[in-house]
């Protein structure tokens, strides 16, 4: 007698624990109080990867709460940010936004899988980078206008390299060609290494290429850079103009990360990611680390971050359209 009301003891108290362990008092408690998942849209190495694990251990420190980064490559970027879109909107797994995922994988894949303005709530932008417009020496061409009036002048005739069709360097390109209102001939290659190597090589006359690379062939002569595709000089190169101020009013071609949220998630809990973020973004270390990646550091407000998915979605959804251009 005496063991079966010990069984029916241990029984009521085993159930009284995992009831409390089930009352809600873990979603009533300040956010956050578990690890945060923060997913990544492609492989470790990248210079994303490189930016996500500096930010990861600074907002724990300054949230309380474990960062764990999760690289979810494949896709384009696809798989990821599909993934983020349908998880539960608790603040507690947040996208590492990448700019082409966001605003021209929904005109270039037939089923992308999320819809990045009804699927997520925007938190800031983080860093920003630009591209380099880049020939080879044997272009008789040092500058922008130059170089149009040469394309202009052999309509056909200077091939530009691209790490694909829809690559970021491809787009890139193909809005330079309907702005200058030129005609060259796209070469894809398998990757932006391949891509550069191949205009170093004097395969291809021109690429569009990350702001950072290839600086020691520019340097020592091997390759000549003539623009940058922002709207402000870069920090990494001072001395190349703009394509904006080239003749280009207007043209800013960049490629930036991000913070994104599922969709309805809390307001209480985007202000904090996006206070919290925005503070650790002014850190001149932190700004500095990031640099090493070839990125500047920005910040955004939600609805900024926003208005930048809606505007260049609309901007490569033409460019995409008009050139026929269809993923590989």
């Amino acid at each position: 007698m005496h063991c079966n009301r010990l069984i029916i003891q241990l029984f009521l108290a085993f159930h009284s624990l995992s009831a409390i362990a089930q009352t809600p008092a873990d979603k009533t408690a300040p956010y956050p109080n578990r690890p945060i998942r923060l997913i990544l849209p492609f492989p470790p190495g990248a210079a994303t990867d490189a930016i996500a694990r500096v930010m990861a251990p600074k907002l724990a420190e300054a949230m309380g709460q474990q960062w764990v980064v999760e690289n979810r490559g494949g896709a384009a970027g696809n798989i990821a940010t599909e993934y983020v879109a349908k998880q539960p909107a608790d603040g507690y797994t947040v996208l590492f936004g990448f700019s082409t995922v966001l605003t021209v994988n929904t005109s270039l894949y037939a089923a992308a899988g999320f819809d990045p303005i009804k699927d997520f709530a925007p938190v800031t932008q983080l860093a920003t980078s630009q591209y380099k417009l880049i020939v080879h020496p044997s272009v008789p061409a040092r500058s922008v206008k130059e170089f149009v009036a040469l394309a202009k002048a052999q309509p056909g005739s200077l091939n530009y390299a691209s790490a694909g069709a829809g690559s970021p360097l491809h787009l890139a390109a193909e809005l330079f060609k309907s702005r200058a209102g030129v005609n060259m001939v796209h070469v894809a290659y398998k990757g932006g290494g391949p891509a550069a190597t191949a205009v170093l090589a004097g395969e291809s006359q021109l690429v569009f290429s990350g702001v950072a690379n290839s600086m020691d062939h520019i340097k020592s002569g091997r390759l000549r850079a003539l623009a940058v595709t922002s709207l402000k000089r870069a920090q990494v190169a001072p001395e190349l103009p703009t394509l904006h101020e080239s003749g280009y009013p207007g043209f800013n071609v960049t490629t930036w990360n991000s913070l994104l949220v599922p969709a309805n998630t809390s307001s209480a809990i985007i202000a904090r990611l996006h206070g919290e973020t925005v503070k650790i973004l002014r850190n001149q270390e932190v700004a500095t680390m990031i640099s090493r990646a070839g990125y500047e550091t920005t910040g955004s407000s939600p609805d900024e971050l926003s208005e930048m998915i809606r505007s260049e979605s609309r901007v490569w959804a033409k460019v995409i359209k008009d050139a026929n251009i269809r993923a590989e």
